[in-house]
């Protein structure tokens, strides 16, 4: 399927790429894999609750059994570690930080970044995500009307602003745009599957695949540290005059158990991994989440009347109360989960979904074909945000949704994400109208997060302007 269609029910069934009937061989699957990921699943991944069997990456097991991912990321967790090739693919700039460390490293970082995300410091900057929005509104109502904006850069523009009132508030240091040029470039190049990778060729062998963008890897890294760099100056001179943003608590954050600090490289890496959490996968998430909506005016008219609603009240409540907004965006993580694949490789044999796992078997589970499920799901294709409202939310297993990931190892700042992307997009359809530019195709491709290839452009209307 690569246009919109619609059934004979009237659900709508956005655009995704059709399951193969059979495997592709072993020179397309590295093609495929290099040029979009999710094109390489079959029909059996979608049917069937794991599948096993040798590739051109060595054994994998493709696992969609909700019991099996419990063992895999929580009762046999131990058996199962980060894999080499996430790892090699992740590259040098995350490897220090806490989305890839294991054991002990692990278990440390996890204990004293904790603090930084509770329920209560994360409402704290619902402020600054509130900010940030209505900067957003008042900056698109100086726009012409019908004028056509590519929505992808624009959400990340605007989640640049939230990490700078949040991470980095006392400024980046650069240009914005030449910043979120940075970042963007910086995670695409990370998220390209390079065929060294893939045949395991040792990491001192240069990847040409990344050569092209080292200038941009180079800037983001530089620009990252000068922000780090400035703080602790600050914080060494004058405490009390420093930002309380996350920065400042990343760089004070202590072990509540031994009182020790994070290394210069875990403070590194770690903010690297949040601004790929807080920009790049919460603006994808309301891209998606933006388009799923052009496609509803039912969805557009209930969005726009709850923030009429909610946007009247405490600003440190939005999130909690923005109940339809959330299931839109819970809907548009299903259909088009920012992670679209998450590994482990057995360190041990292991039984999962009545199959045999061997010793070092790569155990994959793709968000892409877990969310879209036919025996997780009713009519998996169709964009439904009825399935995450109070009622049937709880109904749908644990391992069943997974956008945050799953386990101990559940993405830790996955509140701050869905506060920040409620609040955006409750602005956004409480002011606006978004219709996708006529003729334009989506296709969805995966390079680490999960982004239409040819951006997104929109015609914005002011609402309440008619649609003629």
């Amino acid at each position: 399927m690569t246009s919109l269609e619609i059934d004979h029910s009237d659900r709508l069934r956005p655009p995704a790429p059709r399951p193969l009937d059979a495997p592709l061989g072993p020179l397309r699957t590295l093609w495929a894999l290099r040029k979009n990921p999710i094109e390489t699943w079959t029909k059996a991944h979608f049917e069937l609750p794991i599948v096993v069997g040798p590739t051109i990456l060595g054994p994998i097991a493709v696992v969609s059994d909700p019991a099996a991912i419990r063992r895999v990321f929580l009762d046999n967790s131990a058996n199962y570690r980060k894999d080499d090739l996430q790892k090699r693919i992740l590259g040098s700039g995350l490897r220090e930080g806490v989305f890839l460390a294991e054991g002990d490293d692990w278990r440390v970082q996890r204990r004293t970044l904790a603090p930084l995300f509770t329920p209560r410091t994360v409402a704290s900057f619902a402020r600054a995500t509130d900010d940030a929005a209505r900067d957003l509104v008042a900056r698109w109502r100086r726009l012409r009307a019908g004028r056509i904006i590519d929505i992808q850069p624009e959400m990340g523009r605007v989640t640049l602003d939230v990490l700078g009132r949040t991470i980095f508030s006392d400024g980046l240091g650069r240009d914005a745009n030449t910043f979120m040029t940075a970042i963007t470039r910086y995670f695409l190049t990370l998220g390209q599957l390079d065929p060294f990778d893939m045949l395991d060729f040792p990491e001192w062998v240069s990847r040409w695949s990344k050569r092209g963008n080292q200038s941009a890897l180079d800037f983001f890294n530089e620009a990252v540290q000068e922000i780090i760099d400035r703080r602790k100056s600050l914080l060494a001179k004058d405490k009390a005059a420093a930002p309380r943003d996350i920065l400042t608590l990343l760089l004070e954050a202590q072990d509540p158990e031994t009182g020790a600090g994070l290394s210069e490289s875990q403070v590194q890496s770690n903010v690297l991994t949040f601004i790929g959490a807080g920009h790049e996968t919460t603006a994808n998430a309301l891209t998606w989440s933006l388009f799923l909506l052009s496609l509803s005016n039912e969805w557009r008219e209930r969005l726009a009347a709850e923030a009429d609603a909610v946007l009247a009240g405490p600003v440190e409540t939005y999130a909690e109360r923005l109940i339809e907004t959330r299931a839109v965006i819970e809907e548009a993580m299903r259909l088009y989960p920012p992670a679209a694949t998450m590994s482990r490789q057995a360190i041990g044999p292991d039984d999962l979904a009545g199959k045999r796992i061997r010793k070092n078997t790569l155990v994959m589970v793709s968000q892409w074909v877990l969310h879209r499920h036919r025996l997780l799901w009713d009519d998996p294709e169709s964009f439904d945000p009825r399935r995450f409202l109070p009622g049937a939310r709880e109904k749908i297993d644990r391992f069943a949704y997974l956008p945050f990931g799953a386990g101990p190892r559940v993405c830790i700042g996955a509140s701050f994400a869905m506060q920040e992307a409620a609040i955006l997009l409750a602005h956004i359809m409480r002011s606006f109208r978004l219709d996708l530019k006529k003729n334009h195709l989506v296709t969805p491709v995966q390079h680490i997060t999960l982004r239409p290839a040819n951006g997104l452009p929109m015609m914005l209307r002011h609402r309440g302007q008619p649609s003629g």
